[in-house]
């Protein structure tokens, strides 16, 4: 008897750990569909030349949190505060799981033309997916700026200028064609600290959020 009723156990053990399994390969199967099934409803912005060109379909959205990096370097015959790199973490929208990186880094598909800068490629604003990713990015001509709090960063339209997929395939940001920054707080250089010569090389980190829009071609079957 003690034997039958060990071997019930078991079986039903391996019972449950069967719908257990199928549940979640259920769910892994789910998971791609209910991902392109979700919309990004681009974000209405106050100005025209902030507006995405006509073929393009916003896919991604981040919002972003972390500082604008500054060091105070000569200017004419003074001193001011230059951006030298951006360093935020972007998090899905209504989500605290981590989907994309920002910061500076070279273009490989651009040559270094700066002088003044040690690098293999043209320094651009790079925004680097979990998958690796990468897209990198300038800002919109004649201007893509725009000042919508006089307390935060401009609001941005950045044209990408090289994606390139992840060493494993990562294709995240691989056919980023356009990326705005919008709904801006803080970030902007701080009244101190570069005011003389003296404090030259002084570097301020000042914390900002934005949100973060990726577009695309727009399908063909859309």
């Amino acid at each position: 008897m003690k034997y039958i009723a060990l071997k019930n156990q078991i079986t039903r053990r391996i019972a449950l750990i069967a719908c257990n399994v199928a549940f979640a390969v259920g769910l892994m199967v789910g998971l791609p569909q209910l991902a392109q099934a979700q919309n990004v409803t681009p974000p209405t912005v106050p100005d025209n030349k902030l507006q995405v060109e006509a073929g393009n379909e916003a896919f991604l959205l981040g919002h972003g949190v972390g500082t604008q990096n500054y060091i105070c370097k000569a200017s004419g015959t003074g001193v001011k505060y230059v951006l030298f790199t951006p360093q935020a973490t972007l998090f899905k929208d209504n989500d605290d799981r981590q989907i994309i990186t920002h910061f500076f880094s070279p273009n490989p598909s651009e040559p270094n033309i700066d002088a003044t800068v040690v690098a293999n490629g043209t320094i651009r604003v790079t925004w680097q997916a979990r998958d690796s990713s990468t897209v990198w990015a300038k800002v919109h001509q004649p201007d893509g700026t725009l000042t919508v709090d006089p307390n935060a960063v401009a609001w941005l339209l950045l044209d990408a200028v090289n994606n390139q997929d992840g060493p494993t395939g990562g294709k995240t940001l691989s056919d980023v064609t356009f990326i705005q920054r919008v709904n801006t707080t803080g970030g902007l250089a701080p009244a101190n600290g570069c005011t003389s010569l003296s404090d030259l090389g002084n570097t301020a980190f000042v914390p900002y959020t934005a949100d973060y829009y990726f577009y695309r071609k727009q399908h063909s079957n859309n």
